[in-house]
């Protein structure tokens, strides 16, 4: 008995004093399913010979009516002639009787411990690595998920956390990252992500020395998957680039980044899929909210950013007419990356399109300059709209 207690704590994981614990509920149970009652059932453990012994207490009185419960006075005084009204003498039990029952309970309740134990270290074993990169292998597919194999158990990747336009078999090699790690009574489920925009951080921390000696510091990311990412990034060593750092010489870094992934397009005149590059653009975070948007918003120029009196996390940008279309970008994902780079929602109007509205609001009278605050106007100056424009990349 104590052997197979070293080895389930050993192989399983499950503490001996669980397993005796188990066995002792179970025998307590038997035994009140064989005589009605356990209230005068108590079990001990013999630590020296692995032995469990049942034993019922039972009360001197000078008239029995319950004879599991009690014992005559003449009858305790045959023991031993020390014993008086009220003393309670311990009885040891055979288990023959209920001794069968009683293992077939201990056994189910010793694995129902076995499975909570075994959940209990899976799920600690990767909550561990939530929030990191694990690399697994593609196990199989149904319509909702591709299951990767991280070791011990399949992780879930669902169509919304794939890259689009990636195709993956059996057996590939996968990197993936870990965003969620659940435990339910039916077992651990962990839910991984390729499309997400941490995979983005964690990829520049493996692939770039400054980002993971922490040098080079990734404030935020804004994603669409296979398609354009934004990253805003601060260097804390006043001697080295952050953007600069991140793209690499040659914009080495930036391709070896691209290179963990591999989305295709589908090509109408050639009727064959290609491989396309997610386009990354590195932003310089600053502290100062207006002058991140105006880098968020590159490569358009911005004319001046204004804050809402009402609504702290809301801007309005306004552009020269003639980048209008290169600040909202394809479908708006420029303005739509840049909003959740920023953490602001973001309004683009040209230029001309500010000057009408101020107008129409000043005929209408809609603003008494006398009794309302002026919004918040930061103005960007020709030197400081240069530099970050070098920044910048064209939208496609």
């Amino acid at each position: 008995m104590l052997e197979a207690f070293r080895i389930l704590e050993e192989e399983k994981h499950i503490n001996k004093d669980d397993i005796i614990d188990a066995v002792k509920e179970s025998l307590k149970s038997a035994y009140k399913r064989r005589y009605g009652q356990s209230e005068s059932c108590v079990i001990e453990f013999n630590e020296k010979t692995g032995d469990f012994q049942v034993f019922t207490v039972r009360e001197v009185v000078e008239e029995v009516f319950d004879s599991r419960l009690e014992i005559s006075l003449s009858d305790a005084l045959k023991i031993s002639s020390a014993y008086e009204l009220g003393d309670r003498i311990r009885f040891e039990e055979s288990v023959k009787e209920f001794g069968r029952v009683a293992a077939q309970s201990a056994k189910q309740t010793i694995m129902e411990k076995m499975r909570r134990q075994m959940r209990e270290v899976t799920y600690n074993e990767y909550k561990q690595h939530e929030g990191e990169i694990m690399t697994g292998t593609v196990e199989r597919f149904d319509q909702r998920f591709i299951y990767v194999n991280l070791g011990s158990l399949e992780a879930q990747l669902s169509h919304q956390d794939q890259i689009p336009g990636e195709t993956w078999k059996s057996h590939d090699r996968i990197e993936v990252y870990v965003y969620k790690v659940e435990n339910n009574p039916k077992g651990v489920n962990v839910f991984v992500s390729r499309s997400h925009p941490e995979f983005i951080k964690r990829i520049m921390e493996q692939e770039i020395p400054e980002v993971f000696d922490g040098t080079v510091e990734i404030m935020s990311v804004s994603r669409e998957a296979g398609d354009r990412t934004k990253v805003a990034v601060r260097s804390h060593n006043d001697n080295v680039d952050a953007i600069g750092t991140i793209v690499g010489r040659g914009g080495s870094n930036i391709k070896k980044v691209i290179g963990k992934f591999h989305p295709k397009r589908y090509d109408a005149k050639t009727g064959v899929e290609i491989p396309v590059e997610e386009n990354i653009d590195v932003i310089q975070w600053v502290e100062d909210p207006a002058e991140f948007i105006y880098n968020a918003i590159a490569p358009a120029e911005v004319d001046m950013v204004l804050f809402d009196d009402e609504d702290s996390k809301r801007a309005t940008v306004v552009v020269p007419d003639s980048k209008l279309s290169l600040a909202i970008g394809r479908r708006g994902q420029n303005v739509r990356l840049a909003a959740h780079l920023t953490g602001y929602r973001i309004d683009i109007k040209s230029a001309s399109e500010y000057e009408a509205l101020e107008a129409e609001r000043e005929a209408q009278g809609a603003v008494d300059s006398s009794s309302v605050e002026a919004p918040v106007v930061q103005e960007i100056d020709a030197d400081f709209a240069a530099a970050a424009e070098a920044f910048g990349t064209e939208a496609e």
